[in-house]
């Protein structure tokens, strides 16, 4: 008896925000090298033309829309765009986010001298721009009776780390809404819409590479060499590593997965230190 592909995104439609940063990224080219089309939101519209030319020379079918994740009308107009280039929308990836130095404490910041700004910028990005777009994109969803929302959390959001008081709380309510909202949409709208979170360990990326990586040396700061001594994989991560579960989870093959906060972290999360 032949076993039916039930991880073939083929013709999927796949929303990004924060398409241009190295995870949505790299997300996108998964996404677009197993079939699916992809269209990319992210502010930036340098950013945008730099990921558009990386997936071009991939021949990837992709959309790029200029639009903040904290712009109800601007979200709005980029899911008429992907309805009107595509037709539907299958998936949206809430990959938007990030950390903020005005919400990282350090030797000369004390966390009582840290500006109400700054975590106002990290709750913002993370939290606020994942509610928005999945009201604004989970709408056509329920509209279809189908589809997948994909947020990104944080290992940040089981335990919190010291420095970023912030974005823990931010990941840890991201976790919070996706649990929240899962039950709400099964309950209220439809049981073949689903709703999930995955929660990337320590990759290195622009906006945490000043923690990680001492920029005069080249070597592990304290804190990067704590993180790799707590990993049992002994290394960072690499935005390659989430391609295979992403794509799991935005495939029928994840049919039952509904509600969860999946690491992927190299073993960070089970590991006392002991």
């Amino acid at each position: 008896m032949s076993v039916p592909n039930k991880f073939d995104i083929e013709g999927k439609v796949c929303v990004i925000t924060g398409g241009s940063g190295v995870l949505g990224t790299e997300m996108a080219k998964a996404i677009g090298q197993n079939g699916g089309k992809v269209v990319l939101l992210a502010r930036r519209e340098e950013g945008l033309e730099e990921t558009s030319a990386e997936l071009t020379e991939l021949d990837i079918d992709h959309l790029t829309v200029s639009a903040s994740v904290l712009d109800r009308a601007e979200l709005e107009a980029a899911a008429e765009m992907a309805i009107e280039e595509y037709g539907r929308i299958d998936v949206l990836i809430n990959a938007a986010g990030g950390n903020n130095p005005e919400a990282t404490t350090g030797p000369e910041t004390s966390f009582f001298d840290l500006p109400k700004e700054g975590f106002e910028n990290v709750l913002n990005v993370n939290l606020i721009g994942t509610v928005l777009s999945s009201q604004v994109f989970g709408k056509h969803l329920v509209e279809q009776g189908e589809g997948v929302i994909l947020n990104v959390s944080s290992m940040n959001a089981f335990t919190p780390l010291t420095k970023i008081p912030g974005y823990s709380s931010a990941k840890a309510a991201v976790s919070n809404f996706t649990e929240w909202l899962a039950v709400h949409i099964s309950h209220n709208y439809s049981t073949d819409i689903r709703v999930n979170a995955i929660a990337p360990g320590f990759y290195l990326t622009e906006q945490n590479r000043y923690l990680l990586i001492d920029e005069e040396t080249g070597e592990y700061t304290d804190r990067g060499q704590s993180i790799i001594d707590h990993t049992p994989q002994g290394r960072f991560g690499d935005p390659s590593d989430l391609a295979t579960t992403v794509l799991w989870l935005i495939s029928p093959g994840s049919e039952f997965v509904h509600g969860t906060v999946i690491p992927i972290d190299g073993g960070f999360s089970a590991y006392s230190g002991v």
